[in-house]
């Protein structure tokens, strides 16, 4: 788990937390990040499909500009024999008053837990974070948590970055759910 001091407490210490995500809804903490330089995500969401089905679905780059309206392309740069680590690019357009970004970044993959990554090079130079998922109901749903600091580019303020996440991060997982549970029938 990051470990980002505003988002260090555990989803369970907030109430409304458990009480959201078992109801269908998205339960998301978004916050400026302490050095004032970007922002961090912290969201769940359940989903009616096993971990294989939501694992490949998040990594399926054809899906990404569907699952998340920001995303305007995932290209898989290179994979190890392993296919433990992936190197990926992303193109993202988060407003039409700002230039689209690009970022590559590392994925590390424990297969149907979690997926790891870490920014390396482009115009979000500084990003880390994981999806986890987490099987329930004898592995017919899974508990999906993603959690993600960035550094805003170009010098953006803390808060736009904030509120990308606030629109976006809830959006990408219900796709995510529409998608993974369409994969599943």
């Amino acid at each position: 788990m990051l470990a980002t001091p505003a988002l260090a407490r555990p989803p369970e210490a907030n109430p409304d937390w458990l009480r959201r995500i078992e109801s269908g809804d998205v339960a998301l903490e978004a916050h400026a990040d302490p050095g004032g330089r970007g922002g961090q995500v912290r969201a769940m969401i359940d989903i009616a499909a096993p971990p294989q089905v939501v694992w490949t679905t998040i990594l399926d780059c054809e899906r990404a500009a569907r699952m998340t309206p920001s995303v305007k392309r995932c290209t898989v740069l290179s994979r190890d024999e392993a296919g433990r680590v992936e190197l990926r690019e992303h193109v993202v357009k988060w407003s039409f008053l700002l230039p689209a970004l690009h970022s590559t970044s590392r994925l590390t993959l424990e297969p149907y837990r979690r997926i790891a990554f870490r920014c390396e090079t482009g115009d979000i130079k500084d990003c880390e974070g994981q999806w986890l998922l987490e099987p329930l109901d004898g592995g017919r749903t899974t508990r999906v948590t993603y959690e993600n600091r960035a550094t805003a580019p170009f010098g953006l303020p803390s808060g736009v970055t904030t509120m990308a996440m606030r629109r976006d991060v809830p959006a990408a997982l219900r796709a995510l759910r529409r998608e993974s549970v369409a994969a599943a029938r």
